[in-house]
């Protein structure tokens, strides 16, 4: 593999949720720019009703400019926030239910969503033992709350409907560590 440092970085651009880098970069003796994403995290459940239906939120996202289906989640609120607690306030926000203690979730795995070019890495936990409550949603947050089967969500995501990165690899490693 060859030699790759970075020289320098400068902020290009601050938003609500990310900041975009351009990254001075020496490759094997050649310079580049390459652009960097940096985002503070997120955290995300795979909620199990009693009944063995996992709950899904359906909402709107601009950058696809379409209603996504996808597991309840959220960013950090502060870059030392611990991700079991914003999961378990994501929970409560966008479904309504909710567990005694963020301690009740269970780490399921962690992923890195866009490795290419950012650092955005997702902690996604399991909660069982339910309780239902009401949403608190943000202001600017619409979410329709849809109760699947694990094999339909399967189908969905074979057939190339279910597409978003962290509930595609939270189903599977669900279904891989408890279903099987």
């Amino acid at each position: 593999m060859g030699e790759i440092k970075r020289e320098s970085r400068e902020l290009a651009y601050e938003g609500t949720i990310v900041k975009v880098y351009k990254d001075h970069v020496v490759i094997d003796g050649k310079r580049a720019v390459w652009d960097y994403i940096q985002h503070n995290g997120a955290a995300a459940v795979v909620p199990i009703l009693e009944n063995g239906k996992i709950l899904l939120v359906r909402q709107y996202r601009n950058a696809l400019d379409r209603y996504t289906l996808e597991l309840p989640a959220g960013k950090v609120d502060a870059g030392d926030e611990p991700r079991r607690i914003c999961a378990f306030r994501e929970l409560r926000e966008e479904t309504g239910y909710s567990v005694d203690s963020p301690n009740e979730l269970e780490f399921l795995i962690r992923i890195d969503t866009m490795v290419a070019f950012g650092d955005e890495e997702i902690d996604i936990f399991v909660a069982k033992n339910l309780k239902k409550g009401e949403q608190d949603l943000d202001e600017d947050e619409s979410i329709d709350i849809e109760e699947w089967e694990l094999d339909d969500l399967l189908e969905l995501i074979y057939k190339g409907e279910l597409k978003d990165s962290k509930t595609v690899a939270a189903i599977l490693a669900y279904k891989n560590k408890y279903a099987v």
